[in-house]
């Protein structure tokens, strides 16, 4: 093992400490909790969608979520270990014949629908329920107030004139 892949071992170690990485394929709908920064504040963002596509490369693990937003198709690619990524959860589990669904970007309305597998969702839920028993739910980041209890467009200098 190379210097590299240590480093690697040890990024993908301590983010499976922090928050477990649920098995998942493509076709499966997923949940992605994302942090957003906006200025000094951060929150969580839920991104969900159908996993079309996932690369297994270590530390450099990645999966391509794709939705449909205002009738225009959205494809975001997550790093799988990376530290905007607050949560995965599994929603759905599909039943597919291929390891990229690309061919959904030409399809439209019920034509793009996968099929339930549902001998893998009832085994996902009984799953789910045995890990929310376990642990408890993971806390949301809160930031403190600002020190200034004043208007927060006066501090900045803006307002009405």
């Amino acid at each position: 093992m190379n210097i590299l892949d240590m480093v690697g071992q040890t990024t993908m170690d301590k983010v499976q400490a922090e928050r477990p990485v649920p098995r998942f394929e493509p076709g499966d709908t997923l949940k992605v909790h994302v942090k957003v920064q906006e200025g000094n504040r951060e929150r969580i963002q839920v991104y969900e969608g159908l996993c079309i596509g996932r690369k297994n490369a270590g530390v450099n693990s990645s999966f391509t979520v794709r939705k449909i937003s205002f009738g225009e198709g959205v494809e975001r690619v997550f790093p799988l270990y990376g530290p905007g990524i607050w949560e995965i959860e599994v929603v759905r589990k599909g039943v597919v014949r291929r390891a990229k669904l690309y061919y959904l970007r030409d399809l439209r309305g019920k034509a793009s629908r996968i099929a339930e597998d549902t001998e893998a969702q009832r085994e996902l839920l009984a799953v789910q329920a045995e890990e929310a028993i376990k642990r408890p739910r993971r806390e949301r980041i809160k930031k403190e107030k600002p020190k200034s209890e004043g208007n927060v467009r006066a501090a900045k200098g803006g307002g009405k004139k």
